[in-house]
């Protein structure tokens, strides 16, 4: 499968090639950075849905036992 470009994309690389070799290269560096950032979250939550679950779980159990406080944000 072959994913083309958005026509906004294409236009924010046709802005960045404009810039000097420097800025670009400092463009592309966050953007790859962001994109392996966003890897590393949705393999970090891929691998926690259980867990997740199981901790949403024990504070609803925990709700309706009356185990739990309001939230007092004045406290915090």
């Amino acid at each position: 499968m072959v994913v083309g470009m958005t026509n906004l994309l294409k236009k924010a690389f046709k802005l960045a090639q404009r810039l000097p070799d420097k800025e670009q290269d400092a463009l592309a560096a966050v953007i790859i950075d962001e994109m392996a950032s966003d890897r590393r979250w949705q393999k970090a939550f891929d691998g926690s849905a259980d867990a997740l679950d199981r901790l949403a779980d024990e504070a609803l159990a925990e709700y309706r036992a009356g185990e739990t406080l309001p939230l007092d944000l004045d406290k915090m």
